[in-house]
């Protein structure tokens, strides 16, 4: 099966992070035994008792999953939800542009998942690389839980990783990581016809919001041009305050996430909420402001040209230039059991998410291709 033809199953088959995965692993499952590879699933219940799995599969002479892998191939198999208005979201349409598949996972991230299942076609099971691997995991769109699991209940020994990402085939080799925060301000309530008598926590959290713009930089002061953009990242993006029109608002809570570069540490944006925090204290003393850490998590930084970027540099038809990342990714945690990690896959980012979603059909013969080439090399 081309990887096209492989594609239009996988979107077929729901797997939003609410839903079980096991549909889609069991797929997965019967078309690489089919091949000779073996499979080892790694179950658990999630936290609204919905089924999911875990999956590593190795080929025929692998020295079992709990060998060392020299080459792991990484695809989470959840996406995020896709709107109601997108009628066709499960089945794989094209338009002449290219051409360009769309569809909910197409580029994040069955298309790689399908790139890999099509570059098993015409493998004696012998021919296969044994020290290669597949691993599919569960809930990476709601913060790589899948993996976290996978890495907490096994002795993963891996020595090279492509996470599969929609890069249009630029080689990842850094990435941001992620940090999150809550922040409460208490104000005090009174009634908006006397407001000098209350102490409003929207206004002060609107003050606050202003600041992180306007004067946080200098806690993010380092650049990186692998990077779009090429700094830390901050984003304020879900705000909740106040009880009636009438009512100077008492309380007032909002999220900050940031994105640092590897340069920076994950936890510089939380103490410049911290020092923010203090200083619209000393100006308001009466308010009560709480900065709550949530996440803070580093990314990875660029390896030097390991193995695996060079064989992608021979192997691939198209030499292109590495990148680093900006959105999060599995990468972040195999960095820490992998001696190179590399984000890669077919298809952009600045698609997916959305009923925009698509892969140019292009790009999945190309790293069809490549597989199929990195999976024969020993």
């Amino acid at each position: 099966m081309k990887a096209a033809e492989i594609l239009r199953e996988l979107v077929a088959i729901a797997t939003p992070s609410a839903l079980s995965n096991l549909p889609l692993l069991s797929w997965v499952t019967g078309f690489v035994e089919a091949r000779g590879w073996r499979v080892e699933l790694f179950p658990y219940t999630d936290e609204n008792g919905v089924a999911k799995a875990n999956l590593i599969a190795r080929p025929a002479g692998a020295s079992g999953t709990a060998g060392v892998i020299d080459l792991a191939f990484v695809c989470h198999t959840d996406t995020v939800p896709f709107a109601e208005a997108w009628t066709d979201a499960l089945k794989l349409t094209a338009s002449d542009e290219k051409p360009l598949l769309h569809g909910c996972g197409a580029c994040d991230v069955k298309g790689a998942l399908a790139c890999f299942l099509a570059a098993l076609e015409g493998f004696e099971p012998q021919h296969v690389w044994p020290n290669a691997a597949l691993i599919l995991t569960a809930d990476e769109e709601i913060g790589c839980k899948g993996m976290e699991r996978l890495l907490a209940g096994t002795t993963l020994r891996i020595r090279t990783a492509i996470v599969s990402e929609p890069t249009s085939l630029r080689p990842g080799i850094a990435g941001k990581g992620y940090g999150l925060a809550r922040v409460r301000i208490n104000g005090l309530e009174a009634h908006s016809a006397y407001p000098q008598e209350g102490l409003s926590a929207i206004v002060l959290a609107a003050k606050f919001i202003a600041r992180i713009e306007s004067e946080l930089s200098q806690f993010a002061a380092a650049t990186d041009e692998l990077f779009d953009p090429p700094q830390t990242t901050l984003n304020v993006g879900v705000i909740q305050g106040g009880s009636a029109k009438n009512i100077v608002a008492r309380e007032c809570s909002f999220l900050v996430e940031w994105r640092p570069i590897p340069g920076d540490a994950p936890r510089a944006a939380l103490a410049g909420l911290e020092w923010l925090a203090d200083r619209i204290r000393v100006e308001h003393p009466r308010a009560r402001i709480h900065v709550e850490p949530l996440r803070a998590e580093a990314g990875f930084a660029p390896a030097t040209a390991g193995p695996l970027r060079q064989r992608l540099a021979v192997t691939a038809p198209i030499a292109r230039e590495p990148i680093g990342i900006s959105f999060g990714s599995e990468a972040s945690r195999l960095a820490h059991v992998a001696e190179e990690v590399i984000v890669i896959g077919p298809g952009d980012m600045h698609t997916a998410h959305s009923n925009r979603e698509c892969v140019p059909a292009a790009e999945l013969d190309e790293w069809t291709e490549t597989l199929h080439k990195l999976l024969a090399c020993a």
